[in-house]
């Protein structure tokens, strides 16, 4: 029973590995070249995951609220704003990414980093 409660209380953390090594396993194994930029979102998103949870404190109020008492415990706010930066420069990473996966689908006629690979360089016109 306490090893269940355990989980319950570190699910976030747990997520957010497991959402991490399925970001890496898809970068890893797969030659798609779009595939991996979507892996490389995963892994955003599990970092995002991990730092939020490390923000959150049980019992707590939110930071925007003042309600008066001295002794009231709010959550910290610094993640959830690192996120939002956080959130702006994967979404630019991915944009240009997928720019490239363009670039690279207009020059050589495939997206697949084997067959890339086997063209040696060859440009397809």
């Amino acid at each position: 029973m306490e090893l269940i409660n355990n989980l319950i209380e570190y699910i976030n953390f747990i997520g957010a590995a497991a959402l991490f090594v399925i970001g890496l396993y898809t970068v890893l194994t797969h030659e798609n070249l779009i595939k991996r930029v979507i892996g490389i979102d995963i892994m955003y998103t599990a970092v995002f995951l991990f730092f939020i949870t490390i923000g959150y404190v049980n019992n707590a109020n939110p930071p925007i609220i003042d309600l008066g008492g001295a002794n009231l415990i709010y959550i910290n706010p610094v993640p959830s704003a690192l996120i939002l930066t956080g959130i702006v420069v994967s979404l630019s990473m991915t944009a240009f990414a997928l720019s490239l996966v363009i670039k690279i689908y207009e020059n050589y006629g495939s997206i697949n980093n084997d067959e890339i690979a086997k063209m040696g360089g060859v440009k397809k016109r």
